[in-house]
């Protein structure tokens, strides 16, 4: 009677123990999983998936052992292109920008030897290169000639000289920009400012590092002038230098031109001297050499 008792007290002690057994070991298998399973966030999801994205990537590049081809860079800069000479140029303001400089001897043309003779000048500029052939450049030159004696003589000067300041816009056309040597036209107008002095000499003073004296040396005792347009025309030959990289701007030019001052014809005392006449249009024809870039 005791032995039937205490079967169903070793059937639920054993049941019970089964149980027991069964919890622990859910509760152990829930733990595992959660160390070995990180818990579902999406950002943990996101950066899983860029790590993995990122992988893929490192995979692929490596797998034909190199680097995937990247894109051309941007230009930071302004653009460039080819300037026919093996070298490049940019598109920038300041690269289209050109200068000059030169100087020379010139002689009267036409009528005017009996105004004017011979003497120098020196001619500055700059401008705007459009292209290879075409350049327009703003021209300041300076001529300096001498006068006739007939025209000294009736003013009743022991010397005299012609000064013409002008300033002009003077385009430039290379008929062959991509030689290096090469030829052009040019030619332009604006404005010319003549005068004619009359020079005696008079007393004056000089000084050394050590004494002063007295001598004598020509001043201006009489002059006349006029302002007034006038154009020139003229060609070249220039000498471009190539530089390391074939791509230089800088040309050594020889030209001449035709210079016409449309100054008007004069009859007139030069402060108090005698009467002269000059007669109306100066032309001159400067020989110069000189520098572009």
């Amino acid at each position: 009677m005791s032995t039937l008792r205490s079967m169903p007290l070793l059937r639920h002690a054993s049941l019970l123990s089964a149980v027991v057994v069964l919890a622990v070991g859910a509760a152990s298998a829930h733990a595992a999983l959660a160390q070995i399973a990180p818990s579902h966030d999406p950002s943990s999801s996101t950066a899983v998936s860029e790590s993995s994205s990122s992988g893929a990537i490192a995979d692929d590049s490596s797998s034909d052992g190199g680097a995937l081809p990247s894109a051309p860079a941007a230009s930071g800069g302004a653009q460039e292109e080819g300037n026919g000479n093996g070298g490049y140029h940019s598109h920038s303001l300041w690269s289209h920008l050109t200068y000059e400089g030169g100087g020379g001897f010139n002689a009267p043309g036409g009528d005017s030897p009996k105004d004017i003779t011979w003497g120098g000048d020196f001619t500055l500029g700059a401008g705007y290169r459009f292209n290879q052939r075409l350049s327009a450049l703003m021209e300041y030159q300076f001529i300096d000639d001498k006068l006739p004696g007939a025209l000294i003589a009736q003013a009743g000067a022991t010397g005299g000289n012609a000064h013409i300041w002008s300033l002009t816009i003077d385009p430039v056309f290379d008929l062959m920009p991509k030689k290096d040597n090469s030829v052009y036209v040019t030619g332009g107008g604006g404005f010319y400012r003549e005068v004619t002095n009359f020079t005696d000499p008079e007393p004056t003073q000089y000084c050394s590092y050590f004494y002063c004296g007295y001598g004598y040396a020509n001043q201006v005792v009489g002059h006349y002038s006029s302002n007034q347009g006038g154009f020139n025309i003229g060609g070249g030959f220039q000498h471009r230098f190539g530089g390391i990289y074939g791509d230089s701007k800088v040309k050594a030019f020889a030209e001449v031109r035709y210079l016409d001052v449309l100054s008007p014809s004069v009859t007139t005392s030069a402060n108090g001297l005698g009467i002269t006449t000059v007669s109306s249009g100066t032309k001159v024809i400067p020989i110069s050499v000189g520098v572009r870039f």
